[in-house]
């Protein structure tokens, strides 16, 4: 969109450049953290150097794609960090020895989620309250099947995860190939636009004659794929599986989204900002590692970013106000 000065000159609106810098905080982010982590350790300029470094988020940028798919809503899943887990200890105990038995978990989990957000929708509860109950059911049925970290991955998953080819890091191959699963579901789809309305305007949506039930399921349902996704990838990378190991997936996938450009009210997907988002939260806790820093510093190093960034969009709506 375009505005004519007085002069006569073109120039573009002050809102349209003020959403350009909204949109590009999370790539500020990303590429700010990165060059300083490439500055302090230069064996990580190099093709093997970036897939060592990139590999540890491939998990969380699934999990936050996941969580997008809620927060599309104006939902929120307090339980994405436990579904990892959860399908964690099936591919580690089961995708192996029984892989039919893992397919067939895999699909109840979807079904479960699904049944949470058709809940959400029948009874008017909110979805903080019901996948903060969901987490602990996934939590308990991870236990039941691997009470103590253990297990092992199939080759290949392993050979996928860890491939290292000599020309692109692979990390960064998947980040690609992820975002532009979610950008194809989200906005070259038709019921994308569905899912996104849903979120912003759930009456013009029941309206045209879609109903709000069979979104919020498809969303949930979309949610539980990407999760399982994510703890493919994360047995893949750690060959073992732990009930526990992505507790902490649930707030930083939540971060990651918010960093990429959602909203909590609903109605925005943003998969290139949610993806940039996670590889930057990620990216903190390698860098602090780097500069000797107490992991216990780790979650407020990542939520200052996260701060910072809201503060940053908080500006740009005032401005616009």
């Amino acid at each position: 969109m375009i505005a004519t000065a007085a002069g006569g000159r073109v120039l573009p609106k002050i809102d349209d450049w003020r959403q350009t810098i909204s949109d590009a905080l999370p790539a500020f982010a990303l590429v700010g953290i990165l060059v300083i982590v490439l500055v302090i350790v230069p064996a990580s300029r190099s093709v093997s150097g970036l897939d060592l470094l990139l590999l540890p988020a491939i998990p969380l940028v699934i999990a936050s794609l996941s969580q997008m798919f809620v927060i599309v809503l104006g939902d929120i899943d307090l339980g994405t960090g436990y579904l990892v887990g959860l399908t964690n200890v099936i591919s580690a105990r089961y995708l192996a020895s029984s892989p039919a038995a893992a397919v067939g978990l895999f699909a109840a989990i979807v079904v479960a989620y699904m049944a949470v957000g058709a809940l959400i929708q029948i009874r008017k509860i909110p979805s903080i309250i019901v996948t903060l109950g969901a987490s602990f059911i996934w939590l308990g049925c991870a236990l039941v099947i691997l009470p103590i970290p253990g297990g092992s991955s199939p080759g290949w998953l392993s050979s996928v995860i860890n491939a290292a080819p000599s020309f692109v890091p692979m990390p960064l191959v998947f980040a690609v190939v992820l975002c532009a699963l979610g950008y194809l579901i989200t906005d070259r789809t038709a019921y994308g636009t569905v899912m996104r309305g849903a979120g912003s305007n759930r009456l013009a949506v029941t309206r045209y004659g879609w109903s709000m039930l069979r979104v919020r399921m498809a969303c949930y349902g979309l949610a539980a794929v990407f999760g399982i996704i994510a703890g493919l990838a994360l047995t893949g990378m750690t060959s073992s599986g732990d009930p526990n190991a992505s507790a902490n997936y649930t707030l930083l996938a939540i971060a990651s989204v918010i960093l990429g450009g959602a909203q909590f009210s609903g109605g925005r997907a943003r998969p290139l900002g949610t993806v940039m988002g996670a590889l930057a939260i990620s990216l903190v806790a390698q860098l602090l590692v780097f500069l000797n820093v107490s992991s216990a510093y780790q979650a407020g190093a990542q939520g200052l970013i996260l701060v910072v960034v809201l503060a940053g969009r908080a500006l740009v709506r005032i401005g616009e106000r």
